[in-house]
């Protein structure tokens, strides 16, 4: 019996170890498409299942809760919802620039609506599908064992098919994102037949044959810059507007109809967002909305007042819906044999495709010649067995057994074993004259076919002309029209007249990018341990992450998670009801996918003497001059180099002499003199602040000011405030003391630093908001747990928490149910 060894390994280096193995695994095996056949492993396994299942483009539709089943007993180790999905999303040709099934059935619509179950659905691969499959079984590809080892899959397509940049590929992996547009076929086989000849173009050569995205839903794409950045580096921003018109309607009114939408813009929820803008006079001058789109295409009627100017109302619905958006261009996918993540340009995907294809078309061919080798051999001994036909006859009768008279054969007449065999196995017929000639004619083609497939291999440019003939040949059968239309001079840049009024407002941000405003006096101040009010209906699964009181006046800095800032007036954020989700941050600042804000903060001038001191989850921190945001690109700046797995999430404005807190969710905080971090410039990483164990993180850092606590609360609401003199001053990356003893199963919320007249504004997860003066939460020391400063509901936590000085107040005290000290509700 053998005995296992037991070592010892440290938990901090297993746990990267099985997280780096976790990541790889979503990355190669899930999440990012293979640069040369443009699928995912999920996408992959359905067209090849299909095809083995023998559902092609000319045979009747077949179930698909059958294909379903197919895939994952085969192929695909997850679930069915995953497969199904993945099944739908290839059938839909509002997600699809060319859809490579054919579905049959409810298989869900531009508004949104889930596709029907797999049990009623019926599918089948589309003609062009089938290209992307051509020659799979002529040894072009690798195969590899199935997650049991019973069956054979193929590693990638041969994809006679630009898949990658034809129907493009979005999906999201661990600590990286992929988000490639779709592109007109005709454009793209362009591209690669001058490629092909002109193997040192440029991507400026490249954008005269294609010049931009085409999205299977139309659109407008406004200006080439994100175009050009997207192609030249593999990132870039490309604004997409919805195509509409106006019409003159009776009685001198006027409509304004939308036949095409941006790409992955859902209809219904557009018109419902249509419909809260209106309904909270956020846009002026529209009666009713008509969704009139049949079979035929989108028609989308906006009906306006008499009155209403139409220009001005389009513009007020490009600014403030989905109408204009954002489509972020980034152009990740596997190279290297699919095992390598790697931000691809234009040029770098078409040169994968092309490689790929020399590499199957060799394959083929080298495939072909063997069989034509063999065939050729098989003749040969035919020949000779007709030309000695008596002398063949006779060594076959005076043979005792067929195995005799293989080794006779083999033995008097120098034949291999395979043509022995067939000419066993000859039929007597064959012996006739026209059977005979046809041997021999066959015998001369074959060899014409080998000399052909050694030439093809011997030289390098018949294989680039087989590409180009092939390309050329999908433009012909597939290609049709662009669709979406590019507007080089356009900005998409729509500015607004309004007044802007001087006055403090409360700005809201959600984790799923949803931001508002409110007037600053919305929300009463009410007792500590009261239920708050509710502030906002937010989206399921959302949560509002950031508020802030500020005036109208200033400017907002967004700080996100990669570490970049962005730059927004107050005035220009939407203002919205007390329950409204708010406007997507999107449609405000150029934020890339999976880009989240994490620090937010307003500055009423950027005056020199200022710093921004910021902080990471990681416990790093960095000083920089303020003045160095005072001007941020559209497309943002970088605030902070970022360690690989740190996030940026703490950001406060500072004279540069207070001290710095950090406070860690389980309970540790440090505080230190500011000098001994000096200024940097913005792409400079920081130092260490404080030292945290590996399952630690930082929840709060604030500043040191004169006659303050620190508040920390916890994720279930208890809090204090500790007096600061509790907190003695000690080096920078330390471990600091502890703040707070805590519950099991809870941690610290949120930390941050204020005066007893402050106001705190808490908020949940579920979007209860609840504004508490600060002397109405205890003061405790700092090993104690606190009190309860919000009451939650069943499974609700604290979301978010700010402070702000009180601000005049004159509303009416004298409701009897309030508490003593309350201020109502005025708004």
């Amino acid at each position: 019996m053998e005995i296992g060894i037991v070592k010892p390994v440290a938990i901090v280096d297993e746990m990267r170890t099985a997280y780096l193995d976790y990541a790889m695994s979503v990355i190669v095996s899930r999440a990012l498409p293979d640069a040369r056949d443009g699928l995912k492993p999920v996408q992959r396994r359905i067209l090849y299942a299909m095809f083995r299942e023998g559902l092609l483009h000319n045979v009747r539709y077949s179930k698909c809760a059958g294909v379903v089943g197919e895939v994952l007993k085969k192929y695909h180790p997850h679930g069915d919802a995953s497969v199904y999905d993945a099944l739908v999303r290839l059938a839909q040709p509002w997600n699809m620039r060319y859809p490579l099934v054919d579905g049959q059935g409810n298989f869900g619509s531009v508004d949104g609506d889930a596709a029907a179950a797999y049990r009623y659905t019926e599918a089948r691969l589309k003609e062009i599908a089938e290209e992307l499959l051509r020659d799979i079984d002529r040894d072009t590809v690798n195969f590899g064992p199935n997650f049991d080892g019973g069956y054979q899959e193929p590693l990638v397509l041969p994809a006679r098919l630009p898949n990658l940049l034809l129907n493009g590929s979005a999906g999201i992996a661990v600590g990286m994102a992929t988000n490639i547009p779709p592109h007109n076929l005709g454009e793209l086989c362009d591209g690669i037949g001058y490629l092909v000849d002109n193997p040192d173009a440029t991507v400026e050569d490249l954008i005269k044959f294609i010049p931009g995205p085409d999205f299977p839903t139309g659109g407008s794409i406004l200006g080439t810059e994100g175009i050009i950045s997207a192609y030249s580096s593999g990132r870039g921003r490309i604004l997409i507007r919805a195509k509409a018109h106006i019409e003159e309607a009776a009685r001198g009114a006027f409509h304004i109809v939308v036949t095409e939408l941006p790409y992955q813009v859902n209809k219904a929820r557009l018109i419902e967002r249509i419909a809260e803008l209106v309904k909270d006079k956020r846009i002026e001058g529209i009666r009713d909305v008509r969704d009139e789109s049949d079979r035929s295409g989108i028609r989308m009627v906006i009906i306006l007042k008499q009155d209403a100017q139409p220009k001005k109302v389009l513009n007020h619905l490009f600014k403030y819906t989905s109408m204009q958006t954002t489509f972020g261009a980034n152009m990740l996918a596997l190279v290297e044999d699919g095992k390598q993540p790697r931000t691809l340009s234009l040029k770098k995907a078409l040169q994968e495709y092309i490689e790929h294809r020399q590499i199957v078309i060799r394959r083929r061919t080298e495939h072909d010649l063997a069989k034509a080798k063999a065939r050729a051999h098989i003749l040969e001994g035919l020949k000779i067995a007709l030309d000695q036909l008596d002398e063949v006859i006779a060594t076959i009768r005076a043979s005792r057994t067929a195995e005799t008279a293989r080794s006779n054969l083999m033995k008097n007449f120098k034949l291999s074993e395979l043509q022995s065999q067939a000419i066993l196995e000859m039929q007597l017929r064959r012996l006739a004259g026209l059977e005979r000639k046809k041997i021999e004619d066959e015998y001369k083609e074959v060899l014409g076919t080998i000399a052909d497939l050694e030439d093809i291999l011997s030289k390098p440019e018949r294989v680039f002309k087989i590409i180009k003939d092939d390309v050329a040949e999908l433009k012909e059968k597939y290609g049709d029209v662009r669709r979406s239309r590019i507007i080089a001079d356009a900005t998409g840049d729509i500015s607004t007249e309004d007044l802007i009024p001087d006055m403090n407002v409360l700005v809201t941000v959600t984790d799923r990018g949803y931001i508002k405003k409110l007037p600053g006096d919305t929300y009463r101040v009410q007792n500590r341990g009261g239920r708050g009010i509710k502030g906002m209906t937010t989206k399921e699964d959302d949560v509002v992450a950031h508020l802030l009181m500020c005036n109208t006046l200033n400017d907002l800095l967004f700080f996100t998670n990669r570490g970049k800032v962005y730059q927004l007036k107050v005035h220009e954020v939407p203002d919205a009801s007390r329950t409204a989700k708010g406007l997507p941050l999107v449609n405000l600042i150029s934020l890339e996918p999976g880009e989240l804000v994490t620090s937010l903060i307003a500055v009423p001038d950027f005056d020199d003497g200022e710093y921004l001191v910021m902080t990471t989850v990681k416990g790093r921190i960095k000083r920089t001059k303020l003045s160095e945001y005072s001007s941020v690109r559209s497309n943002g700046l970088i605030a902070i180099g970022l360690d690989t797995g740190d996030e940026l999430r703490w950001v406060k404005t500072s004279n540069g002499d207070e001290d710095i807190l950090m406070t860690t969710q389980h309970g540790q905080t440090i505080r230190f003199s500011q000098a001994e971090v000096r200024p940097m410039g913005r792409p400079a990483s920081g130092v260490i602040g404080i030292k945290m164990s590996a399952k630690d993180q930082v929840v709060g850092m604030d500043l040191v000011r004169p006659d303050s606590q620190l508040l920390v609360i916890t994720s279930h609401g208890m809090g204090k405030r500790t007096d600061l003199e509790d907190y003695p001053v000690k080096g920078r990356a330390t471990q600091g003391v502890i703040t707070m003893r805590l519950k099991p199963g809870d941690i610290i919320a949120a930390a941050l630093v204020l005066t007893d007249s402050d106001i705190v504004t808490t908020i949940t997860r579920n979007g209860v908001v609840m504004r508490t003066r600060a002397d109405k939460i205890s003061k405790y020391g700092r090993t104690t747990q606190g009190v309860t400063v919000i009451n939650l509901d069943k499974k609700d936590l604290v979301a978010a928490v700010s402070a702000e000085p009180p601000v005049d107040d004159k509303s009416d005290d004298s409701d009897a149910n309030d508490s003593p000290g309350t201020v109502t509700l005025t708004a």
